[in-house]
Parts: structure tokens; C-alpha cells; sequence
């Protein structure tokens, strides 16, 4: 789920949705110098990492270049019915996943 703010409370939402679906009861998780972030993982009892550099900025790079694809689909078919970018989604996973 996205959230349009971050606040602890989101946060611990999100841990909580987080934890229904994974198992990250052995996973430290690395974060910036956000308060909402530290309070609600340690409030949690999950483990975490402070992280300005290194690692971090390994996984934002990734994040930031999902956005921007997913910001590049979305204007090549802003102007379609969805189940047109169903179908395009559909045709193009089973490329991608067809045997080589």
C-alpha cells in the first residue's frame, strides 16, 4: 500500500502488513536518519541500521530508477483504458519469461 505522508504511525502499518506477508524477524533493516523509521522498527523489535551511504545508497538507486520506468509507463498509457495496459502488461511479461 502507498501512503501519501510518513508519519510513525504509517510506518508501523506498514511493518505490521510487512510481517504478514514475510518473514523479516532476522532482517536488519538499513534506513536514514528518519525518526518515523527508527521509532516504529524499534517499537517493532525489529533490527536496523543507520545508513547514510554504502549499501543504502545501492537499494535508492534501484528505487529511484523503478520510479522513474514506472513514471515513463505511465505516461506512454495515460491515455489508454486500463485494461489496455493490461493486456500490453500481460503480452509483455509472457516475453519476457518465455524460454530464450
Amino acid at each position: 500500500r502507498l501512503f501519501s505522508t510518513t508519519t510513525t504511525a504509517l510506518t508501523e502499518i506498514f511493518l505490521r502488513e510487512l510481517r504478514e506477508k514475510h518473514d523479516v524477524e532476522s532482517a536488519v533493516f538499513l534506513v536514514d536518519g528518519a525518526q518515523h523509521l527508527q521509532t516504529a522498527l524499534a517499537r517493532a523489535s525489529l533490527r536496523f541500521q543507520t545508513e547514510r551511504n554504502g549499501n543504502r545508497n545501492a537499494i535508492e538507486r534501484i528505487f529511484r530508477e523503478l520510479k522513474r520506468r514506472t513514471s515513463s509507463f505511465s505516461n506512454c498509457f495515460s491515455h489508454v483504458e486500463p485494461q489496455t495496459a493490461e493486456n500490453w502488461l500481460q503480452a509483455f511479461a509472457a516475453w519476457l519469461n518465455a524460454p530464450n
